[in-house]
């Protein structure tokens, strides 16, 4: 499945809730299946720095795909960091740099975010970005 697939089977399933208070519970109940965290990951080097919360994000490469583990101390934005896991996850660096991330403006859930959890979208996504970034640049090291 494609990232642009999962982005569109993300947008179908919080079509279903009819306003942003649903949309909300169901972005958190996301963030509450995220697996955790090891505690040993969540150090000065893994946490998204600019967030409102904190927000820890860990990247290993795995079979030629990144593989994301994230987590927070705030349940929104747990929520949050698990979509863009959701959408990420288990895809190659390549395919992660190439995403169009403005997905998430249509989940009508920014707009109801106070400015600095709204900033901190943007500061997951190149995160993430970077750390495929990272991963590219080691595989195309001869």
């Amino acid at each position: 499945m494609t990232i642009s697939e999962k982005q569109q089977i993300l947008l179908d399933e919080l079509a279903l809730f009819q306003d942003w208070t649903e949309r909300y519970e169901y972005v958190i109940s996301i963030g509450k299946r995220l697996p955790p965290l090891a505690e040993s990951a969540k150090t000065p080097a893994h946490l998204i720095k600019g967030c409102q919360s904190q927000v820890w994000l860990d990247a290993i490469s795995e079979d030629g795909k990144v593989r994301f583990f994230a987590d927070s101390d705030s349940l929104i934005t747990k929520g949050m960091i698990a979509l863009f896991v959701r959408i990420l996850d288990n895809e190659t660096p390549d395919a992660i740099l190439q995403a169009d991330m403005s997905f998430i403006e249509r989940t009508g859930l920014k707009e109801h975010l106070a400015p600095t959890r709204a900033n901190a979208l943007t500061l997951m996504t190149t995160q993430m970005k970077q750390r495929a970034l990272a991963f590219a640049s080691v595989n195309l090291t001869p």
